[in-house]
């Protein structure tokens, strides 16, 4: 199947936001429970630590943090 593989990046990373925990001002982690060709593509983008750790969760530096709630923003929220 053929795919924008950008947009399901996005919603990957946007999910990604919904499961931040530790974060502080350098950065956070997410739980890493998605398709892994889509993980090592957001890794590959420098937006997420390397998913091939034993880790259950990946780093996001602040730059990711930002970039995946505005992706958050931009494909769930809904103003009313």
């Amino acid at each position: 199947m053929d795919y924008n593989k950008d947009r399901v990046d996005d919603a990957v990373l946007a999910l990604l936001f919904l499961t931040l925990h530790d974060v502080d001002e350098s950065g956070g982690r997410a739980w890493k429970g998605h398709d892994w060709e889509v993980l090592d593509r957001l890794h590959q983008k420098g937006l997420i630590g390397d998913p091939k750790s034993k880790a259950k969760s990946v780093t996001l530096n602040a730059e990711a943090i930002k970039a995946a709630e505005e992706a958050f923003h931009r494909l769930f929220v809904t103003t009313g």
